[in-house]
């Protein structure tokens, strides 16, 4: 049985705000329902890169904004950067109202590039192709526009996203093929349809 001992730098006394010392148990403190506790993981590495194995083909590059003395600057896409791999040939913005859910999309042939210029975005991709190194990975990004980056998705991966700010947001894409008003290539699994939880294992 373990032994419940006072902590051994304060006496049996109240403390100076009133409350009673802690009871240390082998050392270290007890509380109520600490069974229930999880653990913090940091989302990030000491060089302030993520800690995450990313999704056989997504890229993510993160940026800084450089502040000036107007404002600030931030880059979106360089040609010599190695998530530019593919021609840019069409970019847009799209926008999501505060709680909204957009999700689950995939595309065949075009690759999505992707940067939240304004807002808070919680963005999901799953891996369902077969044959792939991650199958059955998902990848959990939350990207806003103190956090900006460029992220890149390949074909054939659901994604989709969730506004968790408390303003529009809106996302850049630049995807590597135009689009094709005749034939998009853009198939949907709506997020609430009942197929949806049991294909992509993620749920808002």
């Amino acid at each position: 049985m373990t032994q419940r001992t006072q902590n051994p730098s304060k006496g049996p006394s109240a403390n100076r705000s009133g409350g009673t010392n802690i009871i240390y148990v082998s050392g270290e403190p007890q509380v109520e329902g600490g069974d229930a506790l999880i653990p913090k993981h940091s989302a990030v590495d000491a060089t302030g890169g993520l800690k995450i194995e990313l999704i056989d083909g997504v890229r993510f590059r993160a940026v800084r904004p450089v502040n000036h003395e107007d404002g600030t600057l931030t880059e979106i896409a360089r040609e010599s950067w190695t998530e530019i791999d593919l021609p840019i040939v069409q970019v847009h913005v799209t926008s999501t109202l505060p709680g909204r859910v957009r999700a689950w999309g995939l595309h065949e042939h075009s690759t999505d590039r992707l940067f939240v210029v304004s807002g808070l975005t919680s963005i999901v991709v799953y891996d369902a192709r077969r044959g792939s190194a991650t199958f059955g990975a998902i990848n959990h990004f939350l990207i806003g526009d103190r956090s900006p980056g460029l992220l890149v998705i390949p074909p054939n991966l659901y994604h989709g996203w969730r506004n968790i700010g408390t303003t529009e947001a809106f996302i850049v894409n630049m995807p590597s093929a135009r689009y094709d008003y005749d034939k998009p290539d853009a198939l949907d699994l709506p997020y609430e349809s009942p197929d949806a939880s049991d294909i992509v294992p993620f749920r808002w």
